[in-house]
C-alpha cells in the first residue's frame, strides 16, 4: 500500500484544487450552483471492479442524479438547509448544506454501460467494471536474436 501514497496525496491535491475551483464558480453565478459543501469519495480497485464511494448523509436520494463521461464520474444534487425550529437555542451549527456537482476523475478505463449504483446508509456505491488498457500501458515487445 505505501507504494501508492504518492498517488492518494495527488487524488487528495486534486480534490482540494477542484472543490476550490467548484466554490469559486458558484461565487460567480455558474449555472450550477455550488452550496457550502461537496460529499467526500472514497475510488479503489477491488478485483475486476473500480468503486466509488460517495457520503451523502442526509441528502434525499429523489435530488441526487449521477452520470458518467468518459473517464469522469459526475454527482449533482441537493441537500436540504435545516430549519431552525421555534424554542431551540441553536450552539453549533456546522453540517453543509446546498446544491452540489462533484466531478471524480476514475483515471482508468471503465465500462460505463454496465455501471451498478447502490444507496445504503448515507453512502452511495458505483462499481464499474475496469476493461483493459488499450493505450498508454507499457506493452513488453519481444526482441528475435537474429544470427
Amino acid at each position: 500500500m505505501e507504494t501508492y501514497r504518492p498517488f492518494f496525496e495527488l487524488n487528495r491535491i486534486q480534490n482540494e484544487i477542484n472543490r476550490l475551483f467548484d466554490h469559486v464558480a458558484g461565487l460567480r453565478g455558474s449555472e450550477d450552483p455550488v452550496g457550502s459543501w461537496i460529499p467526500n469519495v472514497d475510488v479503489y480497485e477491488a478485483g475486476s471492479d473500480l468503486v466509488v464511494k460517495i457520503e451523502l448523509a442526509g441528502v434525499d436520494p429523489k435530488t441526487v442524479r449521477l452520470a458518467a463521461n468518459g473517464s469522469h464520474l459526475i454527482l449533482r444534487g441537493e441537500k436540504a438547509q435545516i430549519e431552525p425550529q421555534p424554542g431551540f437555542r441553536y450552539h453549533c451549527l456546522e453540517r453543509g448544506f446546498g446544491a452540489f456537482k462533484r466531478v471524480i476523475m476514475l483515471g482508468m478505463p471503465i465500462n460505463t454501460h454496465q455501471a451498478r449504483a447502490e444507496l445504503k446508509d448515507g453512502v452511495l456505491r458505483v462499481t464499474f467494471p475496469k476493461v483493459p488498457n488499450r493505450r498508454g500501458e507499457e506493452v513488453a515487445i519481444p526482441i528475435k536474436e537474429i544470427a
